[in-house]
């Protein structure tokens, strides 16, 4: 253990603080378990050493990650009753997704050690989880997105703007330092590289399409227990997405593609929707127990946008795409039949600055969603507006 206490305390002093997401406020670090579930890349790791280092006492916290070598020899059980017999108080576990039978394991040290607090981060991809031990009744869950634009200024250009809810960013009243900013430039900058927090390191695109075939090539294929050739039907299949988005996905075509069976394509679709490499928009005729049939597939955020596609992504593509992943994380979204988007009984159509109000004329609660404006005015919204949500 002692080798995983000096990388741990190694990569807590690395660790900066100097800007910290707001969600970290709102998770309960003081329940007996936390699951951070998020896409690779978007900061989990970050966050909760961030928490360690402002607010744990690092004598009895560990961070460990659950694949280091540590655990080709030791079990998790193991570590932590080691570590509590040695006056261990929190144990935080990166990367859960990682390690066989991870969940049995929790379930373990839960009910063995009442005075233990856990966290773990993970895939999002773990909520498709069948069998094993249920955690559900146990664990506080949270969601972790990409990086905002309003994050993204605070990081990037040290910018700090308060977060708006939706109803103040429909009526225009948005807070941003015009005098000194321009939104619309630095909007743009966002859409191609700044939707995970490493943007700022050298060669951007590169370490994402990386991270991306982690994903593909790894991380799914080891949770789902797929074989060789269906992982490599799933990378296919993302690239397929990638330059069609956005489109009304035909699942029997898709599966004479790939050569696969039509159930497949959806299954696939949903793995790739969970590990947030694609955003599947449904319409709104859903019920109690059912999701509403799919509308059209996106890639998550605009970063994958640039960095999968063969040539500049179509302007409207990235339009739809940035709106849906940027209301997605907070906001039920759903297709809309006169429009592009509707959430709750709010109807949006988004375009560029030329977009005219034809669309949603004798629709009532519509908004128009212009790129390329700086300035709202009445059902008219600026685009980059909705980064600030959270």
């Amino acid at each position: 253990m002692d080798t995983l206490i000096r990388t741990f305390r190694t990569r807590l002093q690395n660790t900066p603080t100097e800007y910290v997401r707001d969600i970290h406020d709102k998770i309960l670090w003081e329940s007996r378990l936390v699951a951070i579930l998020g896409a690779r890349g978007v900061g989990k790791s970050t966050l909760v050493l961030q928490h360690i280092k402002l607010h744990e006492d690092a004598e009895t916290t560990l961070y460990v990650s659950a694949d280091d070598l540590y655990f080709s020899t030791h079990t998790l059980v193991e570590l932590a009753g080691q570590f509590y017999r040695e006056g261990g108080k929190a144990l935080y576990i990166d990367e859960i997704h990682k390690y066989k039978n991870w969940s049995t394991e929790i379930k373990n040290i839960y009910d063995t050690y009442a005075t233990l607090r856990v966290g773990y981060t993970g895939s999002s991809i773990l909520d498709l989880e069948k069998g094993g031990a249920d955690l559900s009744r146990r664990k506080l869950e949270y969601r972790l997105p990409g990086l905002s634009f309003r994050e993204y200024l605070a990081i990037g250009k040290g910018i700090r703007i308060p977060a708006h809810t939706l109803g103040q960013v429909v009526r225009n009243k948005i807070d941003f330092p015009y005098a000194e900013h321009r939104p619309v430039a630095l909007f743009k900058e966002y859409l191609k590289e700044g939707y995970y927090p490493y943007f700022q390191e050298s060669g951007y695109y590169l370490r994402l399409l990386s991270v991306i075939n982690q994903v593909v090539d790894n991380d799914i294929p080891a949770f789902a227990e797929m074989t060789t050739s269906t992982a490599q039907k799933l990378k296919k299949l993302l690239y397929i997405v990638a330059q069609s988005v956005p489109f009304k996905p035909n699942y029997s075509k898709l599966a004479r593609d790939l050569n696969i069976n039509r159930n497949m394509v959806a299954d696939l679709m949903v793995y790739l929707e969970k590990a947030q490499l694609i955003n599947i928009l449904r319409d709104d005729t859903h019920g109690i127990s059912a999701l509403g049939k799919v509308d059209k597939i996106y890639l998550n955020n605009t970063n994958l946008a640039y960095a999968l596609s063969d040539t500049t992504p179509d302007v409207g593509n990235v339009r739809e795409t940035v709106f849906l992943s940027l209301l997605a994380p907070a906001q039920t979204v759903t297709s809309s039949s006169v429009a592009d988007f509707r959430i709750g009984g709010l109807t949006f159509e988004v375009g560029g600055r030329n977009k005219t109000q034809k669309q949603i004329r004798d629709i009532g609660n519509a908004y128009v969603v212009k790129d390329d404006i700086e300035y709202g005015h009445r059902n008219t919204i600026p685009l980059w507006a909705f980064g600030l949500t959270y």
